[in-house]
Formats: C-alpha cells, structure tokens, sequence
C-alpha cells in the first residue's frame, strides 16, 4: 500500500515536470517566431500576433529617439506598474483628453468571455499548479498517515518542497522569461505560486497539525511568505497571485488537524489578504483585489462555521479587513478616495466617469463587514457591545479619518445604518443585553441605575456631532452631512423606544429627559451652523427640525394622548413661526409630517374610537386644540411664499373643523338617547361627514402633485367609500321614513336630527365643491347633484316632520292634506329661488332648472293634489299655482328679453 501512494505521488509529481520538458523543448523555435513578429512590429506594421495587435510607433516622441527595448517594455519591475495608477484589467492608458470617459469595471462579458477563452486554451497551467501544490500538502500528509518520518522532519520536507518550487519558478523566469510572447508563458507562476501554497501549508502542519511553534512564530512564518509572495507577484504576473491567493486561503482546509483555539488563523487570513492587496496596489490588475476580498470573506465564514467560539474574532476581523480595503489599493494610510462616489452612479448620464476601482473596493468591502456584524447575533451583552463598538468605530472612522476621500462618503451610510439595525433588533427579539436591561429592578428595587440607553443615546450623539463636524469640511454635501447629524441621534432613541421600551424600566421622565438631551445639542448645532452660514439657512432650519423632532419625541413619552396631540400641534405652530421669523423654508417638511402625523392621531391612533368615549375636556384639547394650531400656523405663512405648506394647513384645518364639529354633535345627541345611537340616521350621517371631510382634504392636496399624488388619490377613494357607505345607510336601513323601529327623530322641527343626517353632508359637499378648484369636472357634477338630492330629501323629511311629528314619519301613515300642500309650496318657492338666482347672475342653466322645478310642481298639483285635496284647501292649492305660474311667466319673459342679443320691439308697433 506504501509502495502504491509513493507511486501516486511520483506521478502526480511528473505531471507538471513532464508539462515544462514539452514546453521548454520548444522554447528556441518559439522565441525566433516571436523575434522575427517584433522587428516586423517595430518596421511600422501592426502585426497581428495571438489575436492581439502589435503596438504602434509612439507618435508622440521625436522622430530621432531611441525606441524602448521590447523587453522593457514587456516586463514591468516590481516598482514600475504595468499600467498607470487606477488602470484596470484590460484597459490601455488613455490620452488626458478622454479622462472622463467610463472605465470598466472588473466583471464585464467579454472579460468573462476572455477568461474562459483563457482557460480553455491554457487549462493545463492551472491543472499543474493544483497538482504542485496538493503535492506538497500531500507529502506531509503521507508522513502523517505512513509515520515514516518525525513532524520536525514533515514540515521541513514541506517547507523544502515550497522553496524548490520558488526557485524553479524564478530559473525559468530569468532563463526563459515569464510574458505572453515567451514559450515559458505563466510557467514561471505555476511554480512560484504552488511553492508559495506549499510555504503557507507547511508552516500551517507546524502550527495545527504538531504543535511545533506557536502563534506568535507562525504569524512571522506566515508574514515572511507572504513579503515574499508579494515581491514575486509583482514580477511574476496575475497568475502567480491568483493561485497563491486560492491556495493560502484554501491551506488551513486541505491541511486538517483541530485546534483548541483557531482564532490566530484570523491573522492569517488578514495577511494573506494584505498580500494580495499589497500585489494589485502596484499592478493594478483589479480582478485579484477583487479575488482577494472574496476570499478572505470565504475563509472566514467557513472559519466561523466550524468553530462558532470565534465569532469575535471574526467581527474584528471583518472590519480590519474592510479598512484594509480602504487603505491597501488607495496606498495610503489616510484615505484620499477622489471622484464620483458609488451612489452616484444612479444618477450617471451617458459619458459621466464611472467611480474609480478603489472606491468601489472599498465600497463593497464595507457593505460587506457592516451587513456581516449588523446580521450577527450576539448571544451575550459583551457580544452586543462589540457589535455596537465596531459599528461605531467604522461610522466614526469613515467620517474623520476618511474626511479627505470624497468618494467614500456614501458608504459612511452602511456601518451608521448596521448600527441602528443592531439596536432595533436585539431589543424586538430580546437579546441578552435586553433580558438584563428589562430585569434591572426586577429583583432589586433597590439596584444602580441601568446607563446602557444612556450610553447609547450618547454614542449616537457623539456620531451627529462627528457628522456636524464633517459638514464643516464639505463643500458640496454639506447640507447632507448636517442632515446627517440631525438624523442619526434621533433615529437611534426612536431604535430604543421601539425596540427596549426604557420608560417601562427607567420612568418615563428619566427618559424623555434623553430626549430633551438630543434636542438640546439640536439646538447648539443649529446656533453654530446659523452663525457659520449667514443667510444660507438649509444646515440650521435641519438641526432646528431635528430639535422640533426631539421635542415631540419627549412629549410623546410623557404626555396624555390629549395632551401629546395638543403638543404636537403645538409644534407645528412653533415651525411655521420659526420660518417666519429667520425665513427657514425647509420648516415646511415638518409642517407636513406634522398634518399627517396629526391626522393620524385624530383618526387612527388614539383615533376616532378615543374620542367617542374620551371625557370631553381632553376631546376639545385634541381635536381644538389640533384645529387651533393648524389656523395659527396658517396665518403665520400667510405671508410667505409657502404654497405646499399653507394648501396642507387649510385642507387640514377644515377636514379638522369637520372632525370636530361632528363628534361634538355625536356625543350630544348620544346623551339624549338611550340606545341604538350609533346606528340612527344621525349617526351615520355624522360618520359620513366625518370620512367625506377627510376625503376631500386628500381631493384639495392634489395641488401638490409629486410622487405622492397616487397615495392621495388612495386615501381619498378610501375615505370617499367609507363616507359613501354610512350615508348609504342612513338613507336606507336608518331612514325613519322607510324603516319602521329605526332610532326617532329628535329635536323640534326644523332644527333636529334630520338636519345632521342629511343637510350637515349635503352642505359638506357643497362647500367642498364651492373651494376645491382643482377639482376634476366630473367629480363636481356629480357631488353638485349629490349635494342636491340630500338637500331635497332633507327638505321632504323636514316637512313631513313638521306635520306628522316624531311617530308618525314613517310611510304607511300616509300623507295629510297640509303636509301635500307643503310640499307644492316648497316646489314653487324653490323654483322661484332659482329664477330670482338665474336673474341675478345671468345663468341660463340655472333659469332651465327653474322651468324644470316649476314643472315638477304643475304636474304635482294636476296628478297628485286634485286627487289628494278636498274643500278650501284645494282651492288655494289651484289659485297658488295659477298666481305663481302668472308671476313666474312675465319673469321668464322679462328674463328672456333681457338677455336676448335682439333690441326689443317698439311699443308702438
């Protein structure tokens, strides 16, 4: 069986060996072709050579000077790039003149399709140096399986095995060479790069598998091969780097062995990543950087899986990693990231400049350590405090150190972002940090006061001051960052308050006091960026909303639901004065969270529901004092040109009124009755009123157009259906008329309950009609007619009140005699009306529906009143009607001639 393995190994050994005889055999005929190729080249020509043109006469230099040699420009030194500095895989230097055209970026089709290309034609490289470097991963493990030899003697085999590799590797470079137009092409990297594995895997038995050095030495082994690795991928080429990289971060696995604590293999992968790094920063091949990242985050996940106790480690390493993803490619310990940012690219047009590719490097990385530590799940409280520290560190980090690259900017937003998550999150799903919190009196009333949401709140202050401070830096983003600074300290209390509920440990006061605490360093904020400005307001009028924010937040902790409604409203009159006072136009989007958020209140939460059964003081707190603040905010912008922001105050104001008033009726007439109020007609028509307002408050902010015209549109179907639904209701199943058991009418005639049911929505709507401008020509017909019809029914019902009272309104009483007398009465006088209307503003149409009314009431009398009355009654009914049309005849004649384009005829005549 020994015999058998030994000759596995020789073959596998003679693969690659049998591969370089071939190859290096024809090596001279090979370099003739080639040096007959460029002197043809350098006559002028461009000769076609393995599919890739020759390079052209340099046009620029002078017609007598000394060519380059070939040589020298074929292979670059180790301090000399291959292409100049941001260059990436397949691009050729251009000209100033086409700096800003689009680079390319790393994973493109026909980079791809050039790779496999690759591959297809020189697969056997790739076949060779897998089998060198599992040979020399093998031969310790055969010394393992066979104990022929001592572990001291394994590993110095392996290490020996490595370096015979390297140096045949740098023979056949020096000998042969290492370029595309040599015959020992990537040779010289097959070798160096498997010797390089082997190096890796050597010192890894030495540490893992026999436990002959410890941490510390191996850490030095592993960085001496990777200096080493990194001087002979910048002479030796991509390939030598990529199958160094595969094979390093690879080792540990093919290895084996177990490990009581495998978090030192944390610093290994680091350096192997700095190695990789260290190669593309100066040969800018990109792809291995990118190769690099991808394998470094791999071997850790896989590390971590194995071996979850490690799981710290591993969140320091993820941000180590990202940070050497900043430094690395841009070669410099401060970052200075010039150009577009990656956001930016959504926003690109044709012929913009696409981000350079350390940026984008940098951006991914980071992406990648924030996701990885915000999605870990701290089983203990020192777990979640690193998560936090390392969020903050990387936040903090991207902001001051990085304050002189502009390209990274963007991706500050992804560890402040993780951040946020991680409080939210192990607060909801009740982490061990959490559990300890919530239970701090639990047991002892008598325990220290808890500081862990003090020191959180506090650390989210300490990023908005940093943002503040960046803003100060920036030129054009500085609005953004000071919105920054005015977002992040907030957002992170409202983490807390959702996810931790400190009022329920703390108190309620000791936490709004946090709050006032953020609202305060609002305010300083606010002073400092007023006093820098001048009279550019944006970066103040953000740090003021914030501290208007932070208010609302302390009194949504400590106040009533009344109380916290009035408050609110409170400060929306508090910004519309501020933009007022120091003319601060951005007051204008908290004026509109501040109408939706009140809305919200007075509707959902505590809602409509509250406030039917809410004690009447604290009703006229919410909702008056709601209506109050929203008219004095409006008088306030009266005189600025604020158009979005008085349109949201006015049509909140009268959907308010609305609200209001509608409730205040509600409960009055509930406490006259006894039960079965909230289906009376009354009630329903009170709720109609009450979702119709809301509706056409949605119809009046269609003004203000924008990306948000379609959730208006939503809401006011919503509500219009709603406000359908409950007058569709009170008309039918609720109409004392048709119904018989439905709640009584109340109230003496006239004035009653019929009133709110049926006028009080046909005036709504009227008057809805009467403002709306904007409203489409279709939806004020319909809602002019609907208005109408509840008008004419609210007038039938009242008549039929007035003479059958209470008990007698439904049908199958019949119709008394002065009751249908009324009626023609009213037919007459509402006609009349009209025609006195179509008079006085020269309409037409409405004189037409005069002419129709008149005529409804002619064919009452002849149809229904002949029939229906008797004696003296009837008699009047007739001379009424005959009067009345007298009358209203010589007003239409006189109407006619008077709007008639013809002069009338002359008496005489």
């Amino acid at each position: 069986m020994e015999s058998l393995l030994v000759l596995i190994g020789l073959i596998v050994l003679a693969i690659p060996v049998t591969v370089v005889f071939l190859v290096v055999g024809q090596s001279r005929l090979r370099r003739r072709v080639d040096e007959l190729e460029k002197r043809l080249a350098g006559m002028g020509g461009a000769v076609e050579t393995d599919g890739q043109a020759a390079p052209q006469a340099d046009e620029t230099k002078p017609a007598d000077a000394k060519p380059e040699p070939v040589e020298d420009r074929a292979k670059p030194g180790p301090w000399r790039p291959s292409r100049p500095v941001g260059a990436e895989v397949g691009e050729t230097p251009k000209p100033a003149a086409t700096a800003s055209t689009p680079r390319a970026v790393v994973f493109r089709k026909d980079r791809i399709d050039a790779l496999g290309s690759w591959l297809r034609e020189n697969w056997f490289y790739a076949v060779s140096a897998l089998s060198l470097a599992l040979a020399g991963i093998f031969l310790v493990q055969y010394g393992v399986e066979t104990g022929l030899l001592s572990p001291a003697a394994r590993v110095a085999a392996a290490l020996a095995f490595g370096a015979l590799l390297i140096v045949a590797g740098e023979v056949l470079r020096r000998r042969f060479g290492d370029d595309e137009a040599s015959s020992t092409a990537y040779l010289p990297s097959v070798f160096s790069g498997a010797g390089l594995v082997t190096l890796f895997g050597g010192v890894l038995a030495a540490r893992q598998l026999y436990d002959l050095i410890g941490p510390e030495t191996a850490l030095a082994g592993m960085m001496a091969i990777a200096l080493l690795g990194l001087v002979l991928g910048w002479f030796h080429g991509a390939l030598l780097a990529a199958v160094g990289l595969i094979g390093a971060f690879a080792a540990p696995f093919l290895v084996g062995g177990s490990s009581s604590d495998p978090s030192w293999l944390y610093a290994y992968f680091l350096i192997v990543a700095l190695l990789g790094l260290g190669i593309d920063t100066v040969r800018r091949w990109a792809w291995i950087s990118v190769l690099t990242l991808l394998g470094a985050y791999s071997a850790a996940w896989l590390l971590v899986l194995a071996s979850p106790a490690t799981d710290a480690e591993h969140l320091i390493y993820s941000v180590a990693l990202a940070m050497a993803a900043v430094v690395v490619p841009a070669r410099s310990l401060v970052p200075v990231h010039g150009g577009r940012m990656v956001s930016q690219v959504f926003l690109r047009k044709k012929g913009d400049p696409w981000p350079e590719f350390p940026t984008r490097l940098a951006f991914g990385a980071v992406a990648a350590s924030s996701a990885i530590i915000a999605l870990h799940w701290a089983e203990t409280e020192a777990g979640f405090w690193l998560a936090v520290l390392l969020l903050a560190a990387m936040t903090l980090a991207l902001i001051l150190w990085a304050n002189g690259a502009r390209a990274l900017q963007d991706t500050t937003l992804f560890p402040a972002a993780g951040l946020l998550w991680v409080v939210l999150a192990h607060g909801i799903d009740g982490s061990a940090a959490y559990l300890r919190f919530a239970a701090t009196y639990a047991e002892t009333p008598e325990a220290d006061y808890p500081f862990l949401v003090t020191m959180l709140v506090a650390l989210g202050a300490l990023v908005s001051v940093a943002a503040a401070w960046r803003s100060y830096r920036e030129e054009e983003t500085a609005a953004v960052w000071a919105g920054a600074a005015a977002l992040f300290a907030p957002a992170l209390a409202i983490m807390l308050e959702i996810g931790w509920r400190p009022a329920d440990v703390i108190g309620a006061y000791p936490w709004a006091l946090h709050a006032l605490a953020i609202g305060a360093l609002m305010v300083l904020l606010a002073e400092r960026f007023a006093r820098a400005d001048g009279a550019d307001r944006m970066r103040a009028a953000l740090a003021t909303l914030s501290a208007l924010s932070s208010l609302a937040f302390a009194c949504i902790i400590v106040l009533s639901s009344a109380a916290l409604t009035a408050a609110l409203a409170v400060t929306v009159v508090v910004a519309a004065a501020l933009d007022r006072k120091f003319t601060l136009p951005p007051m204008s989007w908290f004026t509109h969270a501040g109408v939706v958020t009140l809305g919200y209140r007075l509707v959902v939460d505590p809602g409509l529901d509250w406030a039917q059964n809410a004690p009447l003081p604290e009703l006229v707190l919410a909702y008056g004092g709601t209506l109050a603040g929203f008219l004095l905010a409006l008088w306030l912008l009266l005189p600025l040109a604020r158009p979005a922001a008085k349109l949201m105050l006015e049509s909140a104001a009268w959907s308010t009124a609305g609200l209001f008033l509608s409730l205040l009726l509600l409960r009055w007439l509930e406490s006259l009755t006894v039960s079965g109020a909230e289906n009376s007609h009354w009630a329903l028509g009170l709720f109609a009123v009450i979702w119709l307002a809301l509706a056409f408050a949605q119809v009046r902010r269609w003004e203000l157009g924008g990306r948000f015209q379609m959730v208006r549109t939503g809401l006011a179907a919503v509500f219009g259906l709603l406000g359908v639904a409950a007058l569709s209701g009170a008309l039918t199943e609720a109409n004392p008329l048709l119904e018989i058991g439905t709640a009584p009418v109340i109230g003496p005639p006239i004035v009653n309950t019929l009133a709110v049911a049926y006028l009080l929505p046909a005036l709504l709507i009227g008057i809805a009609v009467w403002r709306i401008r904007s409203m489409p020509r279709w939806m004020r017909q319909v809602s002019g007619a609907a208005a109408l019809a509840l008008c004419a029914i609210w007038l039938g019902l009242t008549i039929r009140h007035f003479w059958q009272g209470a008990a007698g309104m439904h049908e199958s009483h019949g119709v008394t005699q002065p009751e249908l007398y009324t009626y023609t009465l009213a037919l007459l006088v509402i006609g009349a009306g009209l025609f006195y209307q179509s008079l006085a503003r020269r309409s037409d149409l409405m004189r037409k529906a005069g002419l129709a009314v008149i005529g409804l009431a002619v064919a009452k009398v002849f149809l229904v009143d002949i029939s229906g009355l008797g004696g003296l009654i009837r008699v009047f009914s007739l001379l009424a009607l005959g009067l009345a049309l007298a009358g209203l005849a010589w007003l239409n004649r006189w109407a006619m001639l008077r709007h008639s384009p013809q002069a009338p005829e002359p008496l005489d005549q």
